[in-house]
């Protein structure tokens, strides 16, 4: 009896999914699964980043690729099976790990792979970047996991055409949270992919390359199209206001930063001079608030 129970139950073992995919229906073309509001850690497996698909009438577009070569090998599967339609498009909104590295399986399978035009320079030069999931994660969760190089790159702006609507991909300015950070736009659906452009459910990360006025541009960017649903690469929340937060806590950051600079405050004197609480409640905010502060004065430093 125990050795057929175990024959029983290895073929379930060895073909259990990572992921219980889950997607939340934003308009009846467009669905997204919900990232993890921590970062990449073995507990979420990677995923913390929002992954969405748009319906285009013949063909499907990926709006990022998750952390996984496994990650996007089941979100593939669950996309087909419920959809009947198959992904023709990948669009990647960020060099970052949790986007990019899920390229790898469509890589394999031939579908196209869109990202910003400095995408392959920012790959080689933050090649350590990726070992955070490529050499820390289980090896039977990143199996085929690797950097794959796009192949459609776009300077500012970039089209997809379907039979039931176009899709376009904008970079609206030099950088926001990182240099590589894209939009997606679906004026028929009145719809915007924010990517790292948006934060929602866990506070904003501005890092060193970040910029904060190209980082308020694209927001306002995205402001003017006023599309009905904006949902960012981080969050649940996809209503026409989604941004604001992420706006509001810059413009704060840039004002008070900007003052302490301008004063000639010693940089150690920095949390005396940036009060940025209305925001402590969101998830990650005491680790990053005084972080972000110090990035934004060391560009001011060596502007």
């Amino acid at each position: 009896m125990k050795k057929t129970m175990l024959l029983i139950s290895l073929p379930i073992f060895l073909f259990a999914n990572f992921f219980d995919f889950k997607p939340l229906k934003i308009d009846k073309d467009i669905s997204c699964v919900i990232g993890d509001y921590n970062p990449p850690m073995q507990s979420n497996k990677g995923f913390v980043s929002n992954v969405c698909y748009v319906n285009m009438g013949k063909f499907l577009v990926l709006l990022d690729a998750g952390a996984t070569y496994n990650f996007a090998k089941e979100l593939n599967q669950y996309i087909e099976k419920s959809t009947n339609k198959k992904i023709k498009y990948v669009i990647i909104t960020s060099y970052h790990d949790d986007r990019l590295l899920g390229a790898s399986y469509y890589k394999e399978k031939g579908v196209k792979i869109i990202a910003a035009s400095n995408v392959p320079a920012l790959i080689k030069t933050h090649k350590s970047l990726y070992d955070r999931i490529l050499k820390h994660f289980p090896k039977d969760l990143i199996k085929n996991t690797k950097v794959v190089y796009p192949d459609i790159l776009v300077d500012k702006e970039y089209t997809i055409k379907g039979d039931k609507k176009s899709l376009f991909v904008y970079k609206p300015s030099r950088a926001t949270q990182s240099p590589s950070d894209m939009i997606v736009y679906s004026p028929k659906d009145s719809f915007i992919f924010a990517g790292n452009t948006v934060f929602n459910g866990r506070f904003v990360k501005y890092a060193s390359d970040s910029s904060i006025n190209g980082w308020l541009k694209a927001l306002n960017f995205i402001k003017d199209k006023k599309a009905k649903f904006v949902i960012g690469g981080h969050g649940r929340e996809y209503d026409a206001h989604s941004y604001k937060m992420t706006f509001d806590y810059l413009m704060m950051l840039k004002k008070q930063v900007k003052t302490a600079y301008e004063k000639d405050i010693d940089p150690a004197d920095l949390d005396k001079n940036v009060h940025t609480d209305r925001f402590k409640n969101i998830p990650h905010y005491k680790q990053l608030y005084m972080r972000n502060a110090r990035n934004y004065f060391n560009q001011l430093e060596w502007q």
